[in-house]
């Protein structure tokens, strides 16, 4: 594979007058661990969104990258389907079929999508399921499982389509505060494991802890990028220190919908 996994090159996206995205480029390596901060709608989510082309980008390009493989995110002539077996996404709510079991929900895009057979995924979605503390949750229902297990369950039906990237959206925005280090725990091991991940995040202890790289993104824009260090030790912009400023006194925009 020559080149980084994930590139993005001039991205634009606008829904309706309202441009989310102006002009995004981004260079994910592999293993590497990108984290994006910045308040509610500043275009974090939508970025996300269009790396696995669940938003179709109005201008730019997004190409993704594996052994054997190139494949044009933002071509409309892509398969998307192939995009979406190697890029993993795990969004704020937990989107779990509620009639299925833990094992269950893992295991149905490996049966659906990857054509492997009831046990053979079942399998595989326990053992999963095990490495990440749920075992004795497996057959239990969403309804039966705390928010941050449910969000747990999650990350592992992602994982268990073995992406090549995986893409997290303010994953611990919506649980208890309580609930966010057992998710966040998740994410490390991962991070350690070598997983090439993309995040978005208010946490930005943990953002601090885990990342390689930092972008702070404002109004659609990628205001400033740099290592943990450069951004939350001596970040140049005003608006970067504007934003860190507002959330070490808590004021910035958390939870919600972000653009």
């Amino acid at each position: 594979m020559t080149g980084p996994l994930l590139e993005m090159t001039g991205v634009h996206k606008a829904f309706g007058p309202n441009a989310v995205l102006r002009g995004i480029d981004l260079q994910v390596a592999e293993h590497e661990v990108v984290v994006l901060i910045g308040a509610s709608g500043s275009g974090k989510s939508t970025l996300l969104r269009c790396v696995n082309g669940l938003e179709a980008v109005d201008a730019g390009e997004v190409v993704l990258r594996t052994p054997g493989s190139t494949l044009t995110v933002s071509d409309a002539r892509v398969d998307l389907d192939a995009v979406r077996r190697r890029v993993g996404i795990v969004f704020q709510q937990y989107n779990l079929f509620p009639h299925l079991s833990a094992v269950q929900n893992v295991a149905l895009a490996p049966r659906r999508v990857l054509r492997r057979s009831r046990g053979q995924a079942e399998r595989a979605a326990r053992e999963l399921l095990a490495r990440f503390g749920l075992a004795d949750r497996a057959d239990a229902y969403p309804d039966q499982l705390s928010g941050g297990q449910q969000q747990r369950v999650a990350i592992v039906r992602a994982l268990a389509m073995d992406p090549e990237i995986v893409l997290f959206d303010e994953i611990t925005s919506a649980l208890d505060p309580q609930l966010v280090g057992e998710v966040l725990d998740v994410v490390r091991e991962l991070t350690t494991a070598g997983m090439t991940i993309v995040m978005a995040t208010h946490e930005m202890g943990f953002a601090r802890d885990v990342a390689h790289r930092v972008l702070f993104l404002d109004a659609g824009t990628v205001v400033e990028e740099g290592t943990p260090a450069q951004i939350f030790g001596a970040p140049t912009h005003p608006r970067t220190r504007q934003f860190l400023a507002r959330v070490s006194t808590g004021t910035a925009t958390r939870g919600g919908i972000d653009a």
